[in-house]
């Protein structure tokens, strides 16, 4: 996975898990609010039925622990053994005689708060308190636990849903990654053998319309070879594109011999190195190199190596193939300024070029996928590949692929 995928990756992740994260956490408030409701609401009903209880006592003695009566009848009161400091509310007395209607209300003394009920019942004023001061930490204590475990599970849910999330994303992350490495694999591929074709087939054409050229049936017939050729070529490269993009393929290796492979390929950048006024060498093993493998996908190798090495050389490029102990090795080297210091780590990586992304007019633009292609391609073949400084200065690539069994 690319840097830009990893990093999209991530914040689709992060995305994913703070939604979740604050569903949960509004889940969980609403459920608390609820909570905190119904016991606020029990609580106060409870405080409401002692404080009615407590009116309908005989006597003010006979008051349940908590809670404290005041009888008024005839001039006379009677009180609780113990009350607080404030009662009884003799205004509130003097309310209800002359109205004969409840009164409910509150207040607080010493630091404690009491819920006061003044009725007239039986001829008498009746005034009743209940403390609440418990009943009020007891709801503090509630909502201070709801919010520590909204708290607590809003954690547990950010890092639990950061976890599935990138459980969940990972196979879509890399199904995204893979459509955009064939695309790109494809457009850096296809344009060079897309152009060769289009070019062979616009030459073709004009000499078949030009008057008087008299082509023969055989020039006709090799031209079409080099285009169905050419068609060929694309085709496995294609193939090869699919199997590289998608590494659940499997790939059907047949006996290739890699000196007739680099001849191929040291042909086919012969126009390109005459143009540039280079020489391109060829040496090693005068025989066949035999190794299992794709003959598409090693020429690939061969002129990804040869092109990149055209692009740096001053004078000339080397390609040899020879062999070391159980392996074949494959060397391109050129005469060029080399690579640069530091750039041999990310040398395979996608997108990574030491050259400028768009080129000079009449410079082709680059993309950074040629090499990383050889290493995957590389790779592939069960080889190795390593970056060298040549004999006489300049860059040199060596590739290491098993040789075939007998």
């Amino acid at each position: 996975m690319s840097t830009r995928d990893a990093a999209e990756l991530r914040r689709a992740v992060v995305r994913l898990s703070l939604q979740f994260t604050i569903l949960i956490v509004v889940l969980l408030a609403l459920m608390g609010a609820l909570l905190y409701a119904i016991v606020a609401a029990s609580t106060t009903e409870s405080t409401n039925k002692n404080l009615m209880n407590a009116t309908q006592v005989d006597s003010p003695h006979d008051a349940p622990l908590g809670v404290f009566v005041a009888m008024f009848s005839d001039g006379q009161v009677m009180t609780s053994p113990v009350i607080p400091p404030g009662l009884p509310d003799t205004a509130a007395i003097k309310r209800v005689a002359t109205t004969q209607a409840d009164e409910q209300g509150s207040f607080s003394a010493g630091g404690r708060s009491y819920q006061v009920l003044t009725t007239f019942h039986g001829g008498e004023v009746v005034q009743a308190a209940v403390d609440t001061h418990e009943g009020r930490e007891s709801l503090g204590r509630l909502l201070w636990a709801m919010v520590v475990s909204i708290a607590t599970a809003a954690l547990l849910a950010a890092a639990l849903s950061v976890w599935m999330a990138g459980r969940a994303m990972r196979p879509l992350s890399d199904s995204l990654a893979l459509q955009r490495r064939f695309v790109a694999d494809a457009s850096h591929e296809l344009r060079t053998p897309l152009t060769l074709l289009s070019t062979r087939s616009q030459l073709l054409r004009r000499r078949l319309e030009a008057p008087g050229t008299g082509l023969s049936k055989e020039t006709v017939s090799a031209e079409v070879g080099r285009i169905v050729e050419d068609s060929r070529l694309l085709t496995g490269i294609l193939d090869d594109l699919l199997i590289s993009a998608d590494p659940r393929a499997s790939v059907d290796h047949t006996m290739v011999d890699l000196a007739g492979v680099a001849r191929h390929a040291v042909a086919l950048a012969a126009p390109q190195a005459a143009e540039q006024s280079l020489r391109i060498q060829q040496s090693g093993q005068p025989g066949p190199v035999m190794v299992q493998g794709s003959p598409v996908a090693l020429l690939r190798v061969f002129t990804a190596l040869i092109s990149n090495a055209l692009d740096h050389a001053r004078n000339q490029v080397g390609v040899a193939v020879s062999v070391r102990g159980g392996d074949v090795c494959i060397e391109v080297s050129d005469d060029g300024p080399g690579f640069a210091p530091g750039t041999q780590a990310g040398l395979f990586e996608r997108f990574s070029s030491s050259r400028p992304a768009t080129g000079s007019s009449g410079t082709p633009r680059h993309y950074g996928l040629g090499l990383a292609l050889v290493a995957e391609i590389v790779a592939l073949h069960d080889g190795k590949i390593m970056v060298e400084t040549a004999s006489g200065g300049g860059a040199a690539i060596k590739i290491l692929i098993p040789l075939a069994k007998p």
